[in-house]
């Protein structure tokens, strides 16, 4: 078998993948268009599989760490899916109670990677939350193809509400201090805006690569916002210029990162599009803010 390395691949490829990851190709019309690129003893099969994420291998947190108490737990969503289930993750020896982070997934539902990145967040000093939105449907299927699909049975805007829910179920945690963040990827991202928008007593948000609000909700945003962009990802910066504009205009408390030559979904260590610098500067940019803001 051909190893693969993806700084050989054409950007087609990527670009490819972002269109199926994002409902805009069929699977048998993403396969039909990736098999052009199968040449010179590279298989599909071979590249398919390398496109396709991988979470048993590339997980960062053990899902048994001795350091974390994480659990799933059900809570209310009474204006979106009912009851909605989450891993809730904090470090053991926490002293007192901690910052509250929710972790929003991709449009697949909450998947290994999501929940890694739950874990991540708790062995920091939070404690956090990661929901499903799948949940009303009866979770995440165990794939991101079923999820994807899953996933696009529900509106956005109820989903929403199931985030919002899980704000006010974090704030109101025994083991919480009432002051929360939320971090989000891709539809998380357009979450983490439109939890911005929505709720006024939250204190950080931190979209990567996420779709933006529309200008006439910006005056309502009373988080400081970090936001993260890939720099190859024409799709969602041409959002960009008129959502920084509004943010000057309205004088919100903002700070954008625009990571060069990488892809949507850089953050996602699973899939070849991770970029393991990049990702690393945004995570440690990420975390810093979130220590400040939510101290």
């Amino acid at each position: 078998m051909q190893k693969i390395k993806k700084e050989d691949l054409n950007q087609a490829i990527f670009d490819l993948y972002d269109a199926y990851a994002h409902n805009k190709l069929e699977r048998r019309q993403f396969i039909e268009k990736l098999s052009v690129f199968a040449v010179g003893g590279l298989t599909l099969p071979t590249l398919l599989s390398f496109m396709m994420p991988n979470y048993k291998d590339n997980l960062l947190i053990n899902p048994n760490d001795p350091k974390l108490d994480s659990q799933y737990i059900t809570y209310a969503s009474p204006k979106g899916g009912g009851k909605i289930k989450g891993l809730l993750s904090k470090p053991i020896k926490s002293k007192g109670k901690l910052p509250g982070i929710i972790v929003v997934h991709e449009n697949r539902g909450l998947n290994p990677y999501i929940e890694d990145v739950g874990r991540r967040v708790a062995l920091e000093g939070f404690i956090s939350l990661a929901p499903d939105a799948l949940s009303p449907l009866g979770g995440y299927p165990g794939n991101d193809d079923e999820g994807r699909e899953l996933q696009k049975k529900r509106t956005r805007q109820e989903m929403l509400e199931d985030f919002i829910a899980a704000h006010d179920y974090l704030k109101n945690h025994e083991g919480c201090t009432g002051k929360i963040g939320v971090v989000g990827f891709c539809f998380g991202g357009w979450v983490s805006n439109a939890m911005a928008v929505r709720i006024p007593e939250l204190l950080a948000a931190v979209p990567f690569y996420g779709g933006q609000p529309q200008e006439s909700e910006v005056p309502q945003i009373n988080a400081s916002l970090l936001i993260h962009y890939a720099g190859l990802d024409e799709r969602v910066n041409a959002g960009w210029p008129a959502y920084e504009k509004a943010l000057l205009e309205n004088k919100k408390t903002f700070e954008a990162h625009f990571y060069s030559d990488v892809n949507h979904g850089f953050h996602n260590n699973t899939t070849p599009r991770y970029d393991e610098k990049a990702a690393t500067l945004a995570w440690e940019r990420t975390l810093s803010f979130f220590k400040e803001k939510l101290s």
